[in-house]
């Protein structure tokens, strides 16, 4: 699939929320600067205005009679075939629509032989993390090279049988991209299979399942610019296909039979539908297929060429910052997508959010990112002085396991990672302009202070 574009994009692509103004603790208020796109990234106006076009003719898909569900249906299948294209998937690959990326690997994980090894890296999401039965996990590369020597050591050791290897093609915390096109070739010379965690890649670069050479694909809507719930596992149909449903119930039965003996028989279909038992989410379906249309038109390479302009502000900008420290797995150069985590000397990481927000209308996200291990391995688990304003219950030596990470994307405008860098380099430097103290385990503005009241 082509993804040639014209020159470099200088504008962000229309996102909702862009004109959203909110109020600082200080007085007044000021837009809304939204980076935390690697959990949520808003939606893109262009899906807004699909889905609202559509949202007239809402109806139920598949075995309607009705005008309606005709045409939901004819909308439903159409989104599976763009999504197909959009991912450069291969004639016999199937595209199940699913929640999220962590339902499309739990699915899998659901659907692989029952004697199948899976290898996974510690350092990926909880989601590819998580799910697998019969699992060996991988010690953190320090290098891309590494990954791949780790990985073909591994499925060199391992017993004869069938084989999965889960791996992401972006990481949630450092935003680095992994070797994919190398992992899927190790495992395939090993006679593994491997599947792509595509969550954080997919919004930021082209994924072609042919070329990566990948068996299956993972990603969300809801990182996509299209947040309406829904979520794709695409590639080989043959594990699917003889997998007991992921769900049981309507529209994943093709014949279900009262037997004699009282019991049920029940004959299941095959495809997709066979994982998708219940209404399914035309919407979040439609959704993604007019993010992924959005994002070819505008043209990969100058949606990364910008991304990569806007990585570089904010490494430079953090650069400049005494105390501040990105983390980083594959070194400070390891190509990246706008996905960076940090730490501030001195500083928990909820206090620098709460801070951000509070005080500059910056959204982002602290904490382990739902990847602990990895947040481990990145910051070493060296002390912290004890409490501080949001400091979480930790394991003695663990204080200072959390990070700040920012994150952006197509909607991103210059000016928001430009405010983010100067907020940083104004807390560091003059400290906070308001009191904070921690409430449940998370820095909050303390609601009785007053400006220029209690720092850190």
């Amino acid at each position: 699939m082509s993804f040639a574009t014209p020159a470099s994009r200088k504008e962000p692509l229309p996102v909702l929320g862009r004109d959203v103004r909110v109020p600082l603790v200080t007085g007044g208020e000021v837009a809304y600067a939204a980076l935390d796109y690697a959990a949520s990234a808003p939606a893109l106006q262009r899906v807004w205005d699909d889905v609202a076009a559509y949202a007239p003719y809402y109806g139920s898909v598949h075995r309607g009679a009705g005008y309606l569900s005709q045409l939901s249906t004819e909308l439903f299948e159409n989104a599976r075939a763009t999504i197909g294209g959009f991912l450069g998937c291969r004639p016999d690959d199937e595209v199940v629509f699913t929640r999220s990326t962590t339902d499309s690997l739990n699915l899998l994980a659901r659907a692989v032989p029952d004697d199948c090894r899976v290898f996974v890296f510690e350092t990926e999401h909880h989601a590819a993390l998580l799910p697998w039965r019969r699992v060996t996990y991988l010690d953190a590369p320090r290098t891309p090279q590494e990954a791949v020597r780790t990985l073909e050591r591994a499925l060199a050791r391992r017993a004869p049988g069938p084989a999965l290897v889960c791996v992401t093609g972006a990481s949630n915390v450092t935003g680095e991209l992994w070797p994919v096109r190398e992992l899927a070739a190790a495992a395939h010379a090993h006679g593994a299979r491997i599947v792509l965690d595509a969550a954080q890649l997919a919004p930021h670069h082209p994924v072609d399942v042919a070329a990566l050479d990948v068996d299956w694909v993972a990603f969300s809507g809801h990182k996509l610019y299209a947040p309406f719930g829904s979520g794709v596992l695409a590639g080989r149909g043959d594990w699917l296909a003889t997998a007991r449903p992921y769900l049981a119930g309507g529209g994943a039965s093709r014949r279900v039979v009262r037997r004699a003996d009282g019991h049920v028989a029940v004959e299941w279909h095959g495809g997709p539908a066979r994982h998708e038992a219940g209404s399914p989410n035309v919407i979040g379906a439609h959704a993604i297929a007019s993010a992924c249309k959005a994002l070819t038109e505008a043209g990969f390479a100058s949606l990364v060429a910008r991304e990569r302009h806007l990585v570089e502000k904010v490494r430079a900008g953090l650069a400049a910052v005494p105390g501040v420290r990105v983390l980083s797995l594959f070194g400070a150069d390891a190509p990246r997508v706008g996905v960076l985590s940090f730490v501030v000397d001195g500083w928990n990481s909820s206090h620098v959010a709460a801070a951000l927000s509070a005080e500059y209308g910056i959204g982002v996200r602290d904490g382990l990112f739902c990847a602990h291990p990895l947040v481990r391995a990145v910051l070493g688990g060296a002390p912290d002085e004890p409490g501080e304003c949001g400091a979480p219950e930790a394991e003695p030596g663990e204080r200072a396991l959390n990070a700040v990470r920012v994150s952006f994307g197509a909607g991103t405008p210059d000016e928001h990672v430009e405010r983010f860098v100067r907020a940083v380099g104004e807390l560091v430097r003059d400290g906070a302009r308001w009191r904070y103290r921690t409430e449940e385990g998370r820095c909050v503005p303390d609601t009785g202070a007053a400006v220029g009241e209690a720092v850190r």
